[in-house]
């Protein structure tokens, strides 16, 4: 299912003309570097083709994506790409400490061209050839041409060739003519029905490595490989060469399409996100990017989400921001069905590093409109009264950010987390008991229940239990008798009548009994409530606070119902919507005391 929806989507970006996606034969790749020669084959320098980009608030060079002859899947063997490679490659420069490895990349470099390139009659076929004729590796370390990139070509940057006052070579017609026709001649293997297309084709024996993905190899890694006879099925073990594909039979053509296509999205930073070690691509089966760029806004919505960068035109750019702020305000996603169709067919795809493999975290298929009012649904559920200063849309990342200790070196959430509580909200599920289990931890550590967490215990709470409805309010719900929701708003008080007390106090109860009291109220309430008569005694209007508490008290009907002496973790959860709701209302401004 992956593989054919990764081929149709191939299928419909190469029939746009405005799309500049590779044909077959042809791959991106990231180009640091040009390489000018003279018509004599001589080395004039090198053209930096870094572009500078945006990143955060600062402005970064990073190569430049480039439609290149389709690299070649490389292990440890030696093998080179055709018109684009590194300097080993290139000039036999030595960044690894094997000089004799260097020499035979160049060496294979020379072979790869002089075989496709010695029948090309023109003018810079001839110039490569030359060039490679004339250079000598063995002091290429001392060329004073190289000297200044030096640092750059060590670390494997990628280069391309170019005549001087001319095109890059690799967009000259008669060479492309050349490797094409080699790379057609190249194309054999055994005839079987591909597991894609249901086509009788030749299969694939190694499968293009996909990069972008974050945490996995540099080099790139496979969602289908096969790295030794143990791993093939009895009877597909023909011989070495060709053993490896027939295991799990894609032809080459889909093999090409679907990672041609993933390292497309993969290279698109602005429809790329990343959750804990997950990389998470998505497309629509349209050629019309407004689907990405509104999925994008929507699922992390953010004051810089979308920009300029992240549309293809200044008016696209309004449209979509029109679109993303009135969905975030609970717009039905129907209302655009003149821009949009909700039931256009959108999927969703979530990789993750296994060594020189990937992981399929998640693969989510439903149609655009269901995957858009399953966000605004737990956009809906996170609703939750808070300071000026938050953000009122709290978006995955930021929910999966609060399950991470403040401390960590690193701030990704755990893996199995970030799939599962993304899979839930796309898809309009209930919630993994582990994220709660992962708030309320952090809660007890920090003994602190911020906005984020609130919500996110909220949110939890409808959509995985409904008995709380009367709790998980927006705001503080004064008449409810939730006893864990009652003890949460005494807790408030308690709290507020210490620090009216002791003004500027350090440290308050929260930071010596919140975890206790959320856990075994029983236990911490009749210290706290002892403990509360000395400050109220202190406090300027104790008298107002006395009433309070004496007014929670009464909801608790403690003579006849004593305070509970545990509470489950669904009730530490309502226990700390109380605690929030309370302690906003705390510090609110009464209607008509704003002059004052």
């Amino acid at each position: 299912m992956i593989l054919q929806s990764l081929v149709r989507y191939y299928e419909i970006l190469a029939e746009n003309d405005e799309c500049d996606i590779a044909s077959p034969g042809y791959s991106s790749a990231k180009i640091s570097f040009a390489v000018n020669l003279s018509a004599q084959g001589e080395l004039l320098g090198l053209i930096p083709l870094k572009k500078s980009v945006l990143r955060g608030k600062k402005t970064v060079e990073i190569p430049r994506p480039m439609k290149v002859p389709e690299q070649e899947k490389k292990t440890v063997g030696v093998k080179s790409n055709f018109l684009c490679e590194n300097a080993a490659y290139i000039f036999g420069i030595d960044s690894k400490g094997k000089p004799e490895r260097a020499l035979k990349c160049f060496q294979e470099f020379q072979r790869r061209h002089r075989e496709i390139l010695q029948d090309v009659d023109c003018l810079e076929a001839k110039a490569l050839l030359q060039f490679i004729e004339q250079w000598n590796p063995e002091q290429a370390a001392q060329s004073p041409v190289l000297e200044p990139y030096m640092d750059e070509l060590l670390s494997g940057a990628f280069l391309i060739f170019k005549l001087d006052g001319g095109a890059y070579l690799h967009q000259v017609p008669a060479i492309q003519c050349a490797w094409e026709t080699n790379k057609n001649a190249e194309k054999s293997g055994a005839q079987m029905q591909c597991l894609v297309t249901g086509k009788q084709q030749p299969i694939a024996r190694l499968h293009p490595s996909i990069k972008g993905v974050k945490g996995a190899q540099s080099m790139g890694a496979s969602i289908v490989s096969f790295n030794g006879p143990a791993y093939e099925s009895y009877g597909r073990e023909k011989s070495r060469n060709e053993g490896q594909g027939l295991n799990a039979p894609v032809s080459q053509y889909a093999t090409f399409a679907y990672t041609t296509v993933l390292n497309y999205l993969l290279a698109d930073e602005k429809h790329r996100i990343v959750l804990g070690d997950t990389t998470v691509v998505y497309w629509a089966e349209s050629s019309q990017p407004i689907y990405q760029d509104v999925f994008g806004g929507y699922f992390s919505p953010a004051p810089t989400s979308i920009d300029e960068k992240q549309v293809q035109s200044k008016g696209a750019e309004f449209l979509v921001k029109s679109v993303v702020e009135k969905l975030l305000r609970g717009q039905n996603i129907a209302d655009f069905s003149d821009i949009l169709n909700p039931k256009t067919d959108f999927y969703i795809l979530g990789l993750a590093p296994n060594a020189a493999r990937l992981s399929i975290r998640f693969f989510l298929h439903n149609t655009f409109g269901s995957f858009i009012e399953n966000m605004q649904q737990h956009y809906k559920r996170l609703e939750l009264e808070h300071a000026a200063y938050e953000r009122e849309i709290i978006s995955i990342r930021e929910m999966l950010e609060e399950t991470v200790s403040e401390n960590a070196t690193d701030k990704s959430a755990s893996p199995l987390l970030a799939g599962a509580v993304s899979r839930a909200v796309l898809m309009g599920q209930n919630y993994p008991a582990l994220l709660m289990n992962a708030v309320m931890l952090r809660i007890r550590a920090e003994h602190e229940a911020s906005y984020r967490k609130t919500a996110t215990i909220k949110a939890y709470l409808l959509k995985n239990f409904k008995g709380y409805q009367e709790e998980c309010k927006v705001a503080l719900n004064e008449e409810s008798n939730n006893k864990a929701y009652v003890l949460g708003r005494l807790f408030a008080v308690l709290e507020k009548v210490q620090q009216d007390a002791n003004p500027g106090i350090n440290a308050t109860i929260r930071d010596r009994y919140f975890t206790s009291a959320c856990a075994t109220p029983g236990a911490v309430f009749p210290v706290l409530l002892r403990l509360s008569q000395h400050h109220i005694a202190k406090a300027a209007y104790g008298g107002v606070s006395d009433k309070r508490i004496e007014q929670l008290l009464q909801k608790l009907d403690v003579e006849n119902d004593p305070i509970p002496v545990h509470l489950s973790l669904n009730e530490q959860g309502v226990f700390i919507l109380g605690y929030y709701h309370q302690k906003n209302a705390n510090y609110k401004k009464k209607e008509g005391t704003e002059n004052e």
